[in-house]
């Protein structure tokens, strides 16, 4: 279950050139099996997967198949009570993630061994309050928080985690893991860490009789649910370009594209506000409302609401739009701080980077909402603004001049079988 959703480069910054072309989405599903499996050459057989109870590639379009469990669950007596074995100088540890300590050894593995784009020049960056953020959801399971230390140095050179999530697939409740944060240091690429950290962890979720998971790669593996492609919303063209994340577009000079991608001081809408604790029950109402349209879509409750999208400084910005007549909360939107460290520029060392989370518009037009989300990163000093192509967020990405980025992002389930491939905008579900 690796994550990998790297960053990637926007290189179409110019305003003359924000559109993938239309027909892009209407892929039919059978072309999209026979591309998959072309691209799949010998050597790229997944060896690993293919032993897995997830979609297999020979499956797609096999629509006699049940949608729904792959495997039936065994009884707990019949889960492996042992952790895996390692290669002998290694050794599994639980990280605990509340240790100061354990949060600074994690941070500096995935600082320096995480998830890059293809041309090695910008890597995540996780902070340690999004750490603690990301996997401290209510109901956590710290022994989900798995690491591979050198027995003879305690090094630690790899992790791996899981969080739990209820997850609505179409009328189906299901109770899910999250797996992310699959890191191997780079010297141990080879040593083929990645297949037994994933069993174990695996094993450690089947402990709690949890049997689906969700997870998301750079990479396609047996069997994307949907693939959704980043956008990106340059607040800072001059930095942007600068260190090689994007690139001035022809017949743009910078002055032109600073003017482009400038934004208003203030926020238009009446009534926009941080949302704030008492408004938690109003968000979460909204939110499962609208998040009932979409096939796949966590199932959030008060608690939920109150741990992912309460304003973390930092960490995650949430705001609100409440109605200066009646006071009721219409419209909402969010989003996560996610910088990269930036490897080959002399003049600057971090990209500072915004992701859409979740928005609601009922009221408030979601061009609007969002352009007014884009108007407080701004004044946040953030360099970029980034959104998938999920829920209804391809309604504004042109209008509001975010520009299709190279990455790509392959949302999966295991153990969970959907009768088709969701398009982007039936996801409503944005993994970490």
């Amino acid at each position: 279950m690796a994550d990998d959703n790297a960053p990637s480069e926007n290189h179409s910054t110019s305003g003359d050139n924000n559109g993938a072309s239309e027909n892009e989405n209407d892929v039919s599903i059978d072309a999209l099996a026979r591309k998959v499996q072309e691209s799949l050459s010998l050597t790229k057989k997944h060896k690993f997967w293919e032993t897995q109870p997830v979609g297999q590639f020979k499956d797609l379009g096999d629509t006699s198949l049940p949608e729904g469990l792959i495997e039936q669950p065994t009884p707990i007596s019949e889960v492996k009570q042992e952790p895996y074995n390692l290669p002998t100088p290694y050794e599994w540890i639980t990280c605990d993630i509340d240790s100061e300590e354990v949060c600074t050894e994690v941070y500096n593995l995935l600082t320096n061994n995480y998830v890059e784009d293809d041309e090695n020049m910008f890597r995540f960056n996780y902070s340690k309050e999004f750490l603690q953020w990301a996997l401290h959801p209510p109901g956590y399971y710290k022994s989900w928080h798995i690491g591979v230390r050198v027995k003879n140095s305690k090094k630690l050179v790899a992790f791996i985690t899981g969080v739990p999530a209820r997850i609505r697939v179409r009328d189906a409740l299901v109770l899910m893991a999250e797996v992310n944060f699959l890191c191997v240091h780079k010297k141990l690429r080879s040593k083929r860490l990645t297949p037994v950290m994933i069993k174990e962890v695996t094993r450690r979720v089947h402990l709690e009789n949890i049997w689906q998971a969700a997870y998301t790669a750079g990479v396609v593996l047996p069997t994307p649910i949907t693939t959704c492609q980043y956008w990106h919303r340059s607040l800072n063209p001059k930095k942007l370009i600068d260190v090689g994340f994007s690139r001035l577009g022809p017949r743009m000079t910078m002055s032109r594209t600073i003017k482009l991608y400038k934004l208003p001081d203030q926020t238009a809408t009446p009534g926009f506000r941080k949302m704030e604790l008492h408004d938690v029950p109003a968000v979460t109402r909204l939110l499962r409302n609208y998040l009932k349209q979409f096939v796949v879509a966590p199932d959030f409750d008060e608690e939920d609401v109150e741990h992912w999208l309460l304003p973390k400084e930092d960490v995650v910005d949430s705001f609100l739009v409440e109605s200066p007549k009646t006071h009721e909360i219409t419209d909402f939107c969010s989003f996560y701080t996610l910088p990269s460290s930036i490897l080959g520029s002399q003049s600057h060392s971090t990209l500072k980077a915004a992701y859409s989370y979740y928005n609601v518009s009922t009221k408030t037009p979601l061009v609007q909402l969002m352009n007014d989300a884009l108007i407080i990163a701004k004044k946040k000093d953030f360099d970029v603004f980034n959104a998938l192509d999920v829920m209804h967020n391809e309604t504004f990405l042109k209008e509001l001049k975010f520009g299709p980025g190279d990455g790509k992002l392959h949302y999966y389930l295991y153990n969970y079988r959907l009768k088709h491939v969701l398009r982007p905008s039936e996801l409503g579900f944005v993994l970490l």
